[in-house]
């Protein structure tokens, strides 16, 4: 059988443009000790671009030496945390503004609650997960890592900034 010079023509012009092209995955991870934080330092390792964080708890070592990480290979990173870091006896705003990472507080509502990073404006790191180590090794708390969802992504970014019009600079 042989294939017409239209249907070869189509093929080409539709689908070649495609290969490589890979599909959206999500990965999903549960706590306690069910690999969430080994997720999210995988994830920061993988940044090359941009890192946005919103947190509520945030007191992780390893999260923030993943950050730093990613701030030392050129990385731009910038966080928003709840107004409970400013008086948390464990918190990593202060490591991370004596980084010389940009950290702002979101002080308006009650509980700034989110849990959310996007990388490279197209990976999505969300869930009940909150950036600590209890999250990792005492709660039962879920994450999300979201890969090539870029659309989803720019939702999450677009809400960043209007939370960080909101927020107000980070004084350690």
């Amino acid at each position: 059988m042989m294939i017409g010079w239209r249907f070869l023509f189509l093929f080409v012009a539709i689908l070649l443009p495609f290969q490589g092209l890979k599909a959206a995955s999500i990965s999903v991870f549960f706590s306690p000790n069910g690999g969430a934080m080994e997720a999210v330092v995988r994830e920061l390792g993988a940044a090359k671009e941009t890192v946005t964080i919103q947190a509520y708890g945030f007191s992780s070592a390893p999260i923030a030496k993943a950050i730093l990480a990613a701030k030392q290979r050129g990385v731009a990173v910038r966080a928003i945390l709840d107004k409970s870091n400013e008086t948390a006896k464990y918190s990593s705003a202060k490591f991370l503004a004596n980084a010389g990472i940009p950290v702002w507080i979101d002080y308006l509502p009650h509980i700034a609650h989110s849990k959310v990073m996007v990388i490279d404006s197209k990976t999505i790191i969300t869930g009940s997960f909150n950036f600590t180590k209890s999250a990792e090794s005492s709660n039962v708390e879920n994450l999300l890592v979201i890969h090539r969802r870029p659309t989803l992504a720019k939702q999450y970014n677009e809400n960043f900034e209007k939370r960080l019009a909101l927020s107000r600079a980070y004084q350690p």
